[in-house]
């Protein structure tokens, strides 16, 4: 069966990275896979939060802020600003977003700092939570690759993540807006440079799936993840 974009089903959309996108933060990345289009940016802070505090909680934090710009979809979307308060799938991506990246991260040897994670979608076209996730991770890479030793940086392992599902009957991966809506099964996968899992989110949009299922969008993300790694890796190494 052929895709939308004429792809196989076990192949990713184009995956491209350019860092040091923005000029002010400590590490910066723009993620275009396919027509999905996200800036993250990592700001350190000298500082931790209130409650790290409050509680003696030793090390460091991260933390997440996502946003859509308003033409970023079909539709113009208002500004969550304009209307007082964030979405809950705002809160629930940002939060995602953050958890992930803290796997990422040593927080004791990042010592008393908080990093802000910033991710804006410019253009949207499916996976842009997992385009966050994979963007962010570089760009808090780059950072701690400047402000701290080599011996000593906190950032220990890359991190990303990349959609599978189930349409018309068939396991595809890397799927865009179209495929995402009409997807009997839609899972994002989250995993770390070294093949371990941080968070499956699986759900069935139709009728239930079963185990046999499971294993084949798993083993089908794991496939996809290893060459976003080595898109990550290279981008990396060829930074400064």
């Amino acid at each position: 069966m052929s895709r939308i974009d004429g792809r196989a089903n076990d192949e990713l959309r184009p995956w491209n990275f350019t860092l040091d996108f923005m000029r002010h933060p400590a590490g910066s990345a723009l993620l275009c896979c396919g027509n999905t289009h996200v800036v993250a940016a990592a700001t350190f802070d000298d500082k931790v939060p209130g409650w790290m505090k409050a509680q003696k909680v030793p090390g460091g934090w991260i933390t997440c802020e996502y946003g859509m710009l308003p033409a970023s979809t079909g539709e113009r979307m208002k500004r969550e600003a304009s209307q007082g308060k964030q979405g809950g799938r705002t809160v629930e991506i940002q939060r995602l977003i953050g958890r992930s990246l803290r796997m990422a991260a040593d927080l004791q040897k990042l010592g008393e700092k908080t990093v802000y994670i910033d991710c804006d979608v410019l253009d949207a076209d499916g996976g842009t939570r997992c385009a966050g996730i994979t963007a962010g991770a570089l760009a808090l890479a780059l950072g701690c690759k400047r402000l701290y030793p080599q011996n000593e940086t906190p950032f220990k392992e890359l991190v990303a993540a990349v959609s599978v599902g189930i349409v018309r009957g068939e396991a595809m991966l890397d799927l865009c807006y179209e495929e995402d809506s009409s997807a009997e099964v839609d899972m994002n996968v989250i995993m770390t440079e070294s093949g371990k899992l941080i968070e499956v989110q699986g759900t069935a949009e139709h009728n239930p799936f079963d185990r046999r299922r499971l294993d084949e969008l798993l083993d089908l993300a794991e496939c996809g993840l290893k060459q976003i790694f080595a898109k990550q890796r290279e981008a990396l190494e060829q930074s400064k």
